[in-house]
């Protein structure tokens, strides 16, 4: 039995309250490897420890509380991308710089498209570190989502959210540029 869950079930606010301090920010930073999100992964460690509060006394930990921490953190994270639908059923991640230019502005010329090129590649420089390498794999390197996985030692679903974003974010700037380049 787990010394700190049964002071826990005690009510034992001081306990709880060094817990808590000691292993917070690495138990967010944890959940930040899986979701690359801050606040979404303090949510869930907050949340999670709420819960550890409320319920200790009908929690079975077979293990460490730090191992049921991780777990508990690691499916909480996998619900989260599931609440918010991150999925790739019609490869919606993948996106092709021509078909963007193209499906914004018919008319925009080989030349607007090389702009819009160099212009996605600057873009890509000022993503996070991690999004930035996992966007290069992908669209520079061709790597499939669970390569890339492997390679950076994260999940499939992480891969597919930052790619999401990226997309998000890059789409949102070649806007920009072509709004521009049609007006000039």
């Amino acid at each position: 039995m787990n010394l700190i869950i049964e002071e826990i079930r005690k009510g034992n606010r001081k306990v709880f309250q060094i817990f808590f301090n000691k292993n917070y920010k690495n138990f967010v930073s944890f959940g930040n490897k899986y979701l690359f999100n801050q606040q979404a992964s303090e949510d869930i460690v907050q949340d999670l420890f709420i819960y550890i509060w409320e319920n200790a006394s009908t929690i079975h930990i077979t293990s460490s509380l730090n191992n049921y921490m991780h777990t508990s953190i690691k499916n909480r994270c996998f619900n989260y991308l599931k609440s918010i639908k991150i999925t790739d059923d019609y490869k919606v991640l993948d996106f092709n710089i021509s078909l963007i230019t193209e499906h914004v502005f018919d008319s925009t010329s080989q030349e607007d498209k090389e702009i819009v090129y160099h212009q996605i590649l600057k873009i890509v420089d000022t993503l996070p570190e991690k999004m930035q390498q996992i966007v290069r794999l992908k669209f520079l390197h061709a790597y499939k989502y669970k390569e890339i996985a492997e390679e950076l030692d994260i999940s499939i679903n992480t891969v597919k959210t930052q790619l999401k974003r990226a997309k998000s974010k890059i789409i949102e700037m070649i806007i920009s540029i072509l709004f521009l380049l049609e007006i000039l």
